[in-house]
C-alpha cells in the first residue's frame, strides 16, 4: 500500500515538473532531444530516491541539482557530441528584441564551456545564491564566484558580436 501511494506521488510530480525541467535542461545543453534525454535520467535518479527526498522536502531543489549534474556529467565523459552542418541556420534580419534576445543568449550560452554555462544558468538564470550553486555543483562559492566573473567576461563579446551579425544584416 505504502509503495502505490510512493509511486502515485512521484508520477504527479513527474508529470507536474517535466515540462519545466526540461525547458531547464535545454538552457544547459541547446538541443531539445538532448534536454529530453537529460530530464527522463534526472527523473529516473529522482524515483531512485523518491522516498529520501520527500521526506526531506524541497524535491524541486533536488530535481535541479540531479539535473545540473547529470548534464555536467555527461559532458565531462563526451557522451553528447555536437555535429557539424553544412550551413548555419538563418538569422533574422533586425536586432535582437524580446524572443530574439533570448535566441542570441542561448545561441551565446552555447560557446561557453559546459562549467561556464551551468554556473551562468544557475546563477542568473535560475536566480540561485553562490551558495546554493556551490553545493548543486559540488565546488567551492569562490569557484562560483570566479567562474561566474570568467563565464560572463566571456560571453560578453561572443553577445555583442551576435548583436553586430544581426544588425549587419
Amino acid at each position: 500500500m505504502r509503495e502505490a501511494v510512493r509511486e502515485r506521488e512521484f508520477r504527479e510530480y513527474a508529470e507536474a515538473r517535466q515540462a519545466q525541467l526540461r525547458r531547464r535542461a535545454y538552457l544547459l545543453c541547446g538541443d531539445w532531444f538532448q534536454a529530453q534525454d537529460l530530464t527522463q535520467t534526472a527523473l529516473m535518479k529522482l524515483c531512485a530516491a523518491w522516498g529520501r527526498v520527500r521526506r526531506d522536502g524541497n524535491v524541486d531543489a533536488y530535481a535541479r541539482t540531479i539535473l545540473t549534474r547529470t548534464f555536467i556529467d555527461q559532458q565531462r565523459a563526451g557522451s553528447w557530441r555536437e555535429e557539424p552542418v553544412s550551413e548555419p541556420p538563418e538569422q533574422s534580419a533586425g536586432g535582437p528584441d524580446g524572443p530574439e534576445l533570448r535566441m542570441v543568449m542561448r545561441e551565446a550560452l552555447m560557446e561557453l564551456s559546459p562549467r561556464y554555462r551551468a554556473v551562468l544558468v544557475l546563477r542568473f538564470w535560475e536566480d540561485w545564491t553562490v551558495e546554493q550553486t556551490a553545493e548543486a555543483l559540488r565546488v567551492t562559492p569562490g569557484t562560483v564566484k570566479s567562474q561566474s566573473a570568467r563565464g560572463l567576461a566571456r560571453l560578453q563579446p561572443i553577445v555583442e558580436n551576435l548583436n553586430s551579425e544581426g544588425t549587419a544584416r
